[in-house]
């Protein structure tokens, strides 16, 4: 066999370029989340990867999608190429592991059930809160004008929704009747109903729609850090839920694009002491006992009951107030 040295040569000079100039590609990494956590990761991903090109060489080019959290977790079911996902809650990361693009058990991966962060439901009022609004009774006033995101395309409303349902049910003889007639009578004075929490904080705050904003915790607290903070107060209403945004990585597309270790080191990031740190910094409860604690002035203490202990998981609550035709779908098609 005949060797053309001329083309062994061009060749090698080629491979040779292309094998020094890869470790300073930049990496594509994607992560989709949902609509109040834009800055926090715009800030996380610096840091991140600072952190990681200092330990591995490596660049990485991340990008960010966001949206409803249930609409953020169709469009990865549809073809979005997340390497990872941060979610509003466990369910909608569900719905791609149904698809096979998450593998069961995903929730076990990391610390706390895969929930690096936690936050809570507040309610948003004008300066003075001239409606008296204190607590979730107050709600259904006459008068009382509601912004408050749509459950069936975001993860945040979905909280919303629950905490004035667990709010009815652990009144003085509370039950699952007196909870639907409750929330019945909140969404009959819903004003708009935004596809997703950023929406909804835009329409109240730019607006100037409503009198009352059903919010994130850290959605509020963006708002009353801002330049016209001194238009709002928050309120926070007597029993809320231990709201719990969970994150995962998506298995299929991480190991199609040979991402899986940077995907780990990113989500396990959000665990240190600086993810938690910037947890914090952008309104998001912290695990970390440190980080609490530097922050807790930030953070009043609420009474909170978590989704498992009062609807037996986001499955069943899934099924039961949220799918089409189910209670949701029932009280606002009713709601007049």
């Amino acid at each position: 066999m005949k060797i053309n040295l001329n083309k062994l040569v061009k060749f090698g000079a080629v491979l040779a370029i292309s094998l020094s100039t890869s470790h300073v590609l930049a990496k594509d990494f994607l992560n989709v989340s949902y609509d109040p956590t834009r800055e926090f990761y715009q800030e996380f991903n610096k840091e991140f990867g600072t952190f990681w090109q200092k330990r591995t060489g490596q660049k990485v080019d991340f990008k960010q999608s966001h949206g409803g959290s249930g609409k953020q977790a169709r469009a990865v079911v549809d073809g979005l190429q997340a390497d990872v996902v941060t979610l509003a809650l466990a369910n909608d990361i569900e719905e791609i592991v149904n698809v096979g693009l998450i593998q069961p058990g995903w929730q076990k991966e990391f610390p706390n059930n895969s929930a690096p962060y936690t936050s809570t439901i507040v309610f948003l009022v004008r300066k003075g809160n001239p409606k008296n609004i204190k607590d979730w009774n107050d709600l259904t006033k006459d008068g009382v004008e509601i912004i408050t995101p749509n459950p069936k395309t975001g993860g945040a409303p979905r909280w919303i929704y629950l905490s004035a349902w667990g709010y009815a049910l652990k009144q003085p003889g509370g039950n699952d009747a007196k909870a639907r007639e409750l929330v019945k009578q909140i969404y009959h004075n819903v004003k708009v109903l935004d596809s997703g929490a950023r929406g909804s904080l835009t329409t109240f705050a730019e607006r100037g729609i409503g009198d009352v904003l059903l919010s994130w915790e850290n959605e509020a607290l963006l708002a009353t850090q801002g330049p016209d903070k001194d238009k709002y107060q928050i309120i926070y209403p007597s029993i809320s839920i231990l709201a719990e945004p969970s994150v995962a990585i998506v298995d299929k597309v991480v190991d199609k694009n040979g991402n899986r270790n940077l995907a780990t080191g990113y989500l396990n990031y959000l665990y240190s002491p600086k993810g938690q740190e910037l947890a914090a910094k952008y309104n998001f409860r912290p695990r970390n006992a440190a980080a609490a604690k530097k922050y807790a002035s930030k953070f009043p203490k609420i009474q909170t009951f978590t989704i498992d202990q009062v609807f037996g998981g986001w499955a069943k609550a899934q099924q039961t107030h949220f799918v089409n035709g189910a209670i949701f779908d029932q009280i606002y098609a009713d709601r007049k």
